[in-house]
């Protein structure tokens, strides 16, 4: 986008002014209610002359023409007002010498300087203009905040106009980068984090539509607000900045109260938007997260569901829940083992409608079932009306003898009452059960698609012959076994009993009942 002459000019001249006021005011604000009310009234005269000045020169320079104004027909208004602000500025500037320390005279020396550089550009006559600001004295900006607030970007090829900037948000508790030119601005914005860019309009190397279409074209940076402060008033030049994504556009000389007005606008956007998309990355990984766990949780709820088919619940949760290693590998433990099976139940099958078979087993099973669950114990399978338990796997558990006979002499007093409903209905049968310990090889046993849970060993087989051996309503259990519970039950030993499958006589006891106190 071209400038034309006449906003060239209008940015020329208001350029100076604002640097004339800006000082003006940041000096009014350090000293006054200080002990020099001279200065204080000169400095107030000097901003309310330059002000003056401004107004005149915004009617003689308004827009709508292309071509430059013709500033002679003015000259009668313009003359006085700018040798009152020359003559104010060299007064000031001897008063500012004469104040130990010499604070306030880098910031006078500035004002002078501009008085000059109007002076020149309106071809009043002049001193020699200074092209460049008075070096700074320590301290001149003022101090540096304890806490810095938001970081803010100030990108204008002019130094007194950068200086001017700073100054104001750095006494708002703000941050403050400079650049003095688009392509160091950019420079800046790739290697520093900042949240507003104050960005000039017309500057040599990149002006501030590149560095602003630069910007919003950026991923990264698109997000960061920018405020454009030019002396540049054409109503074009405000619609492209807007069109290009600019947040607001400034005019110099700006304000004070309106800039940090503006300010604060743009560092609450920025905030909230920054806010906001806190809140989406926190829900991005919240959801992610939440898959994560429900698919977890699906996993574990079908091993839970696998592992229930052998286990009590409360055996199977803690496995999931890592409380135990993985029970289907194989591997070999000590375990108590108990067989029960109902005496008669050959010959009530053979005579008994299926529908009868089913609803008896039904009502065993239940009711055995569980006695196991209450007693943690592992069911390895059903057999018809034959079932095989056993304790201290998957999970190992204390007294896993006890807990066996616990669960024998229940079953026991329970298939008791079964039984008499059963003989009212012609079916006499009766429980009977054995009972081992030793070690076995337990695992998965079977193929993919069918797996069952298996323990295998001379334990398991010696709780089967027990129980073959066992009589309606009698437990019988091995020496090991006797002799873990001996405190635990009321027994009689049977003497040595050869079983099938065994090579040497087994010393055996048949469990009347627990112990007087132990029940």
């Amino acid at each position: 986008m071209s400038i034309g002459p006449a906003a060239q000019l209008r940015h020329d001249l208001r350029t100076p002014l604002n640097h004339i006021i800006g000082y003006a005011e940041i000096l009014l604000e350090e000293i006054e209610g200080g002990d020099r009310p001279d200065l204080v009234a000169g400095l107030g005269a000097l901003r309310a002359d330059a002000r003056e000045l401004l107004g005149l020169l915004n009617s003689v320079l308004a827009r709508g023409g292309t071509d430059p104004p013709d500033l002679a027909a003015a000259r009668g208004t313009l003359v006085p007002l700018l040798e009152r602000l020359r003559s104010a500025a060299v007064a000031l500037r001897r008063e500012a010498s004469e104040i130990k320390g010499g604070a306030l005279l880098p910031d006078i020396e500035r004002i002078h300087a501009a008085t000059e550089r109007l002076a020149a550009l309106l071809d009043l006559g002049s001193g020699p203009v200074e092209a460049a600001s008075p070096g700074r004295t320590p301290g001149a900006e003022g101090p540096e905040p304890d806490k810095p607030g938001s970081v803010i970007l100030v990108v204008d090829d002019n130094e007194d106009n950068r200086d001017l900037l700073a100054r104001r948000l750095r006494r708002q508790g703000h941050e403050v980068l400079t650049a003095p030119g688009g392509r160091e601005g950019l420079d800046t914005l790739a290697r520093t984090p900042v949240d507003l860019v104050l960005l000039d309009v017309m500057m040599p190397d990149l002006d501030g539509y590149a560095v602003l279409q630069r910007i919003k074209g950026d991923p990264a940076l698109r997000d960061i607000p920018v405020l454009m402060i030019s002396a540049l008033d054409e109503l074009d030049s405000v619609v492209r900045c807007i069109q290009l994504g600019a947040e607001d556009y400034l005019g110099k000389p700006f304000e004070p109260v309106l800039l940090q007005a503006r300010v604060g606008a743009c560092l609450e956007k920025k905030r909230l938007h920054d806010e906001e998309q806190r809140h989406r990355r926190a829900l991005t990984e919240m959801n992610l997260t939440l898959e994560q766990r429900v698919a977890e949780q699906v996993m574990q709820l079908e091993r839970l569901g696998r592992l229930k088919r052998f286990f009590s619940p409360q055996l199977a949760e803690l496995i999931v829940a890592g409380g135990a290693d993985d029970p289907l590998k194989t591997h070999r433990r000590e375990v108590t083992v108990v067989f029960l099976d109902l005496r008669g139940f050959t010959a009530f099958a053979e005579t008994a409608e299926p529908e009868e078979i089913m609803e008896l087993l039904r009502e065993y099973h239940a009711e055995m079932g569980r006695l196991v669950l209450a007693h943690e114990g592992t069911l390895e399978r059903f057999t018809g009306d034959g079932m095989m338990v056993f304790f201290n796997d998957p999970v190992v558990v204390p007294d896993p003898a006890e807990r066996a006979i616990r669960m024998a002499v229940a079953m026991r007093d329970v298939v008791v009452g079964l039984s008499a409903g059963w003989r009212k209905r012609g079916w006499d049968l009766g429980l009977g059960v054995g009972v081992s310990q030793g070690y076995a090889t337990i695992g998965a046993i079977g193929f993919e698609g069918r797996w069952d849970y298996g323990a295998i060993g001379t334990v398991t087989n010696l709780a089967a012959r027990l129980c073959g051996e066992a009589g309606a309503g009698q437990i019988l259990i091995s020496a090991k076994v006797a002799g873990g519970v001996e405190d635990l039950i009321d027994a009689e030993e049977m003497g040595p009993l050869t079983l099938k499958g065994l090579a040497r006589p087994v010393r055996i006891w048949s469990v009347r009942g627990l112990a007087a106190g132990r029940r």
